[in-house]
């Protein structure tokens, strides 16, 4: 019962008492909610958040939609926004440049969701010659001294992935994961390189006097080596892909795009945004120290969890300026 009158009070209070807030606070200030938004928070995730949030919740159905606008449409939509809300474009010039701003950042990012999620949906194919010549290209940015032998080769073991075929593992993500491995080691290829290196030969460390005395003999021989940062890195950039994925369709990404992209935020941004993460990943594990390659799902989980702590600030940017990691070179 408690639990249903609070219910039926916050419902009361969102679909009555908060308007007629909204409309006391309009007549005092003489502006409307959009435009408190617009003059009294900085350009950002903040400004872009609130703004798609009164949209979403308005009791016009043409504001609501506005959200969901073709791009082309935006200035359109402007215009009707600023005639529905009695606003002088005149009088008020720079919030009709704020709200387009705005505008194309959330449409861009809906854009966005649909185009990695067909990417995503488009399955591996061997007889396209785009994919195979994307796959070939991995294999080259990543061992460029070591030509490959033929198409079908345990080679592919040694840049992490599972067998002598690739396209058996690109199930799960479809072309995306190619797509961001493919970026990864073009783009940012020392990084790609020395992290491939790392997850390859793990570096033998000396084991202390506590650490030994807690540990078994058998757990001892695994800890032996430098932070067990052996993986196999394909395997891990299409998993990093996924959990990239996630934080896209959840919204959570949102906080990072409207920050970083001053308009539409594009298949690049995702990119490069997955290029931070396996950065990001990779100091992770080797800082969690797991005992071995079964501790993935926990490790992954609790990197999970921290990136969206971080992105619960407002003002979050994972990667503003985009660049290879130094610490990650000279580690």
């Amino acid at each position: 019962f408690a639990r249903m009158f609070v219910q039926v009070c916050l419902y009361f209070y969102c679909k009555c008492l908060w308007r007629c807030l909204k409309f006391v606070v309009r007549k005092l200030t003489g502006q409307c909610e959009l435009q408190r938004i617009c003059y009294n928070t900085k350009p950002g995730a903040a400004r872009t958040m609130k703004i798609e949030a009164s949209l979403k919740g308005s009791k016009s159905k043409r504001l609501q939609t506005s959200v969901n606008v073709h791009p082309d449409a935006i200035e359109k939509t402007i215009d009707d926004i600023m005639e529905l809300k009695r606003i002088n474009p005149d009088v008020n010039p720079q919030l009709g440049v704020s709200l387009q701003a705005c505008l194309l950042q959330i449409v861009g990012y809906r854009n966005l969701i649909a185009e990695v999620e067909k990417l995503r949906r488009e399955p591996y194919d061997a007889e396209n010659p785009q994919h195979e010549e994307m796959l070939l290209k991995l294999w080259k940015c990543l061992k460029p001294n070591s030509p490959l032998k033929a198409r079908i080769s345990k080679q592919w073991c040694e840049i992490g992935f599972q067998g002598d075929d690739p396209k058996t593992d690109f199930r799960g993500m479809g072309l995306l994961g190619l797509y961001n491995l493919v970026y990864f080691a073009e783009w940012d290829t020392e990084i790609a390189q020395q992290v491939l290196t790392d997850s390859l030969h793990p570096k033998y460390r000396e084991v202390t006097k506590k650490e030994l005395s807690q540990l078994s003999k058998a757990e001892w021989e695994k800890k032996k080596f430098d932070k067990a940062i052996g993986y196999s890195f394909a395997i891990v950039g299409i998993n990093i892909t996924d959990l990239a994925y996630n934080l896209l369709v959840s919204g959570a990404l949102k906080t990072h795009f409207y920050n970083v992209a001053p308009e539409a935020p594009t298949l690049t941004h995702f990119q490069q945004t997955f290029c931070y993460l396996m950065h990001e990943f990779h100091k992770f594990w080797i800082d969690e120290d797991p005992l071995d390659i079964m501790e993935f799902n926990r490790v992954r989980e609790k990197f999970y969890k921290r990136i969206l702590r971080q992105l619960q600030n407002p003002e979050m940017a994972l990667c503003p300026h985009f660049a290879a990691s130094e610490s990650l070179i000279n580690m």
